[in-house]
């Protein structure tokens, strides 16, 4: 069910929002911001059910590792210049 609110907020802001947004969509722009603030158990839940899906988080972390290495193993002390684990590896 949703409620009606009503937001008072200076006129360039909302100038802003109309031209970056569009002028029928700014409700659910706001929405969209403020969910997760607002409704946290969901949000830990939703981060619960996530990592218990082994093949989601075996991807993400394949995924994660392909993207940062190549960079590490190029220039490591940019990245973590006290960092022993990462020598080790270069």
């Amino acid at each position: 069910m949703q409620k009606k609110l009503t937001v008072t907020i200076n006129e360039e802001v909302y100038e802003g929002l109309r031209t970056v947004i569009g002028p029928r969509k700014i409700s659910r722009f706001i929405e969209e911001l403020v969910r997760p603030h607002v409704l946290k158990k969901d949000m830990y839940a939703a981060y619960k059910d996530m990592a218990a899906d082994q093949i989601r988080e075996s991807e993400a972390l394949e995924w994660a590792e392909g993207t940062i290495w190549p960079f590490l193993i190029s220039e490591p002390s940019q990245f973590w210049p006290r960092c022993p684990a990462v020598k080790r590896f270069c």
